[in-house]
């Protein structure tokens, strides 16, 4: 595995925000100014297209380089989350050329570390965070099964981490005025989270 898999995935993302671009404008819509969509859909299509004729080979570097270009084109404050966490990636792996299984789970488990660390959110305070992390720890519990296998389950264990937000107490963003209210609603974020896996799962051969 190589950067192609990085592009491929970056592709795939880039495609599902788009399909899903109204999805998530109807879903923040309801606890926030409505803008995601746009966000994803705009931010992920900068991080794609960043790399669509670059010959760079560094896999840290080409996901650094997605993360800068998408921190540019949508700096708010769910855009600068998702390029934080690709950028976070792409320190870790910097000077790889080669991806093994292990690297594939570190691009993932940086990506929701650079989040954290960038948004001081704790799993459970239902933002991205809660979709992604279950993703995270499926990745590290399979990976003895082929990487099809385990993405698809990865994919599985986001959704149900969206669904579980509800019930959640918001502790961030416009969702955290709600205060008890916000219980009732699921997380915007955490359907981000569900749709990276489901096209990083897609976007495998």
């Amino acid at each position: 595995m190589d950067v192609n898999l990085i592009k491929n995935f970056l592709n795939s993302t880039s495609a599902i925000m788009t399909e899903e671009k109204m999805h998530l404008i109807e879903e923040d819509s309801k606890v926030g100014d409505g803008d995601l969509g746009l966000t994803m859909s705009d931010g992920f299509e900068a991080a794609a297209n960043s790399l669509k004729d670059s010959d760079e080979t560094d896999c840290g570097k080409a996901l650094y380089f997605a993360g800068k270009a998408m921190s540019i084109k949508v700096p708010s404050t769910m855009g600068t989350l998702m390029a934080s966490g690709l950028m976070q990636a792409g320190k870790i792996l910097k000077g790889k050329t080669e991806l093994s299984r292990e690297d594939v789970v570190t691009i993932f488990e940086e990506y929701l570390n650079g989040v954290m660390n960038r948004g001081k959110a704790k799993i459970g305070e239902k933002t991205f965070v809660d979709g992604l992390a279950p993703a995270v720890e499926s990745l590290k519990n399979t990976i003895t099964l082929s990487l099809k296998e385990s993405a698809e389950i990865a994919s599985k264990a986001a959704l149900e981490g969206y669904y579980a937000t509800e019930g959640m107490l918001a502790v961030h963003g416009r969702a955290a005025t709600r205060g008890e209210e916000s219980r009732k609603l699921l997380d915007p974020g955490a359907l981000v989270a569900a749709l990276l896996m489901k096209a990083f799962y897609l976007s495998l051969e």
